[in-house]
């Protein structure tokens, strides 16, 4: 057993997983009113810490109880004197979105609207959320960086969130406040096993528990590994990505992206197009940026996009963006001076430009006529500067 099991959980052994905080740090605490984080709030309030403890309640709206659960919440920090927060939110789920992915968003969305530059936030997981965490993931097919599951401290907004529980059991937690004659809410979707989580949590876990005692520790464990794994891939992308990058952060040079093996290119990939801000492919996506884009013939313009983002090919670079907005097809838009660029309406610009020390377009017969530019019809000729003979546009 750990030596957390054999002690126990205490404000004293609470107090090594708490980084150490600025004086006068304003200390928030995520408290739903559940056992879990009422015990993480009675914890660091009898603490003393030098610092500013504070609580936020979100209230979710999907419980007739919710207004009363709010209420208890009141009470509990009236009696610890600490001062509450208590913020209603709408949980509704988005088009394929799930409940609890509803609930989480915006709870989340409220908790970083309310925080501040330099507040610290607790949440109160502990080692049996850790242990589901990590086989949710599992089932979903993560990779290292998602089987990490929770981290003990990461950035939320502009604030710190931490995690200082992860090293205790739910068991533990429930001793301790059964000892200090804690009251607390239980919401009774907890018990409702058609969420994931709870399956996990009442049908799965016991299992594992009657056969393997300390699977809940070794899960945790292993994610551990896992978030070890992860951070020394993201060194390596963060190296490789240095030697690939092209002229603007959203370019790689292809030539030197395939110098890498596959498994660094997937890789550095995923941490590039992460540094951009853009929603990571599934697998099928990024396979696709290998196999459809990269071998492309020079003549093709080769696109693969996914929900928030999309990845093409030019002049020998990949370049990574939001979804290109729709064009009107039928759109015909006068160039009057072929030396200026031509203002696209959505913003972005046409420029005529050479390449090869040869002009790009006969600017003097041009300019001696109407140059419009528009979307092809089909049967267009063009006739390149030098040449005798007319070839079809593509």
């Amino acid at each position: 057993m750990s030596k957390t099991s054999k002690v126990g959980f205490s404000p004293k052994t609470l107090l090594k997983y708490l980084p150490q905080l600025p004086k006068g740090a304003r200390l928030w605490v995520a408290y739903s009113g559940g056992c879990d984080s009422h015990v993480l709030l009675h914890a660091l309030a009898q603490l003393n810490l030098e610092i500013e403890l504070k609580a936020v309640h979100i209230n979710h709206g999907l419980s007739v109880q919710a207004d009363e659960w709010a209420q208890h919440c009141q009470h509990v920090c009236n009696e610890l004197v600490v001062p509450l927060t208590s913020i209603k939110v709408d949980a509704t789920p988005l088009e394929n979105e799930s409940p609890e992915e509803a609930a989480r968003r915006a709870r989340y969305q409220a908790i970083v609207e309310l925080l501040k530059e330099g507040d610290f936030i607790c949440t109160a997981n502990h080692q049996d959320d850790q242990a589901e965490t990590l086989l949710l993931q599992l089932l979903r097919g993560a990779g290292p960086k998602g089987l990490a599951a929770m981290g003990a401290s990461s950035l939320l907004g502009k604030a710190t969130l931490l995690r200082p529980l992860l090293s205790f059991s739910r068991a533990q937690l429930q001793t301790y406040a059964e000892a200090q004659s804690l009251k607390w809410v239980d919401d009774s979707s907890n018990f409702d096993t058609g969420f994931d989580r709870n399956y996990l949590r009442h049908k799965v876990m016991p299992v594992l528990q009657q056969r393997w005692p300390a699977a809940s520790r070794t899960l945790s464990r292993s994610a551990q590994h896992c978030a070890d794994a992860a951070e020394l891939l993201e060194e390596l992308a963060q190296q490789d990505l240095a030697q690939i990058q092209g002229d603007s952060p959203d370019t790689v040079v292809i030539e030197n992206l395939l110098i890498l093996t596959p498994a660094r290119q997937r890789n550095v990939v995923r941490h590039w197009l992460h540094q951009l801000g853009l929603p990571l492919p599934s697998d099928i996506k990024l396979q696709h940026i290998f196999t459809d884009i990269i071998p492309a013939a020079e003549d093709r313009q080769p696109c693969v996009c996914w929900s928030g983002a999309e990845v093409r090919r030019f002049n020998g670079k990949l370049y990574a963006m939001p979804p290109l907005p729709e064009f009107d097809a039928t759109q015909i838009i006068p160039w009057d001076d072929l030396e200026k660029p031509l203002l696209l309406p959505d913003g972005r610009q046409i420029v005529c430009k050479s390449t090869d020390q040869r002009p790009a377009l006969n600017l003097e017969k041009f300019q001696q006529g109407k140059v419009t530019v528009r979307f092809r019809h089909g049967g267009e000729l063009i006739q390149p500067v030098g040449s005798q003979h007319r070839k079809s546009l593509k």
